[in-house]
C-alpha cells in the first residue's frame, strides 16, 4: 500500500439548518446540512401520504364520465 494517500479521519461536527448538531467520523472538520433526522418529515412521521391513482384508474374514470354524458 502507498503511504500518505489516505485522508485523515477526525471527529466531524454536523450542523443542521434547524439548529441540531451531532458528531460523526469524517475527513472534514464541519459539515452543514439542510435536514437531519430530527427535522425530516420522513423520520418524524409528519410526512403526508398521498394516494396516487394509476393510469388505468384514470382512464376508467374518464370512460365512465363519457358513458354517463352519452
Amino acid at each position: 500500500m502507498k503511504k500518505q494517500i489516505h485522508p485523515q479521519y477526525t471527529v466531524t461536527q454536523v450542523t443542521c439548518a434547524c439548529g441540531n448538531t451531532y458528531s460523526i467520523s469524517g475527513t472534514r472538520n464541519e459539515i452543514a446540512v439542510e435536514m437531519c433526522r430530527n427535522c425530516s418529515p420522513l423520520f418524524t412521521g409528519t410526512e403526508e401520504k398521498k394516494v396516487v391513482m394509476g393510469q388505468m384508474q384514470k382512464f376508467l374514470k374518464r370512460q365512465q364520465k363519457r358513458t354517463k354524458t352519452d
